[in-house]
């Protein structure tokens, strides 16, 4: 494959190739199994941007290096720079400003779904949390056997606010979405094929992501606006839900975030124990 020249310049978390009128982005870090950290917030929405504009791009492929798709928001990366806007003394402006926070990463996920490509992802290994977020993006989504996912926000006092709980209730439905988002629990390919979170399983991270690269060559057989336009037909109600239910999120988080829970799931988190939430 080839590359798209000035857009990968000094790209950090992100690698991009073009071959035959298809984008394969694949997710590197830097953090340990893709974690989502500073440079992966701040690239992705140029990336997407770029294909998005770019009229030889027909499809996307979206992967993960390594074993796994990604472990979700890196915290030890990301929690430094919120330490001010989150304690549970914070006041109208530090919360205004962890709001534009939520709503800068929240765009982030935003230009996958906004791409006017159809962008296929392909999961191996651990998709967890913010991983889960970037996929319910997508248009499409096939797995490796192993491959395993969480929408773990609940398990570290977090309300998931970057689109899983706005956009899979219409990959998966309401029930399976409430059972996941409120458990936090982990499932495996299996089960997510069987409730639609992806079209299909493959044995293994090789053939899953030959699967993502023929059906994104399907797609970039087709005239090319049509499929645009049909994308653009198929946003065009759940979008303007989601983006209403985005708002209400980030607010929420704003106004409730901050609490004692939160810090004690960081600190389990930092010392490797099970947390123990208190409602505080």
């Amino acid at each position: 494959m080839g590359n798209t020249g000035g857009m990968t310049a000094n790209l950090v978390s992100l690698s991009v190739d073009v071959a035959d009128r298809v984008a394969e982005v694949t997710l590197l870090g830097p953090g340990k199994g893709n974690a989502m950290g500073p440079d992966f917030w701040r690239e992705l929405p140029i990336v997407f941007r770029e294909l998005d504009a770019d009229p030889e791009i027909r499809a996307v492929v979206l992967t993960g290096s390594g074993a796994n798709f990604s472990y979700g928001l890196d915290l030890p990366a990301m929690m430094p720079s919120w330490g001010e806007l989150l304690g549970p003394d914070s006041l109208a402006a530090p919360r205004s400003r962890f709001l534009d926070v939520v709503r800068t990463l929240q765009g982030a996920v935003g230009a996958v779904a906004a791409c006017r490509k159809p962008v296929v992802a392909a999961v191996s290994g651990w998709c967890v949390g913010g991983g889960v977020d970037l996929i319910a993006a997508a248009d499409i989504r096939v797995a490796s056997a192993e491959a395993k996912f969480s929408v773990r926000e609940v398990k570290v006092a977090i309300v998931a606010d970057l689109g899983s709980l706005q956009r899979l209730a219409g990959i998966i439905g309401e029930g399976h979405l409430r059972e996941l988002a409120y458990t936090g629990k982990d499932i495996d390919a299996e089960r997510a094929q069987r409730i639609g979170l992806v079209n299909d399983v493959h044995p293994d991270q090789a053939a899953a992501l030959a699967a993502a690269r023929e059906l994104a060559a399907d797609i970039a057989a087709n005239p090319p606006l049509v499929v645009q336009g049909t994308k653009d037909v198929l946003n065009h109600d759940r979008e303007r839900t989601v983006a209403d239910g985005l708002r209400y999120v980030a607010a929420w988080n704003a106004a409730f975030l901050p609490s004692k829970d939160l810090g004690e799931a960081v600190q389990a988190f930092l010392e490797r124990r099970p947390p123990e939430f208190r409602g505080e």
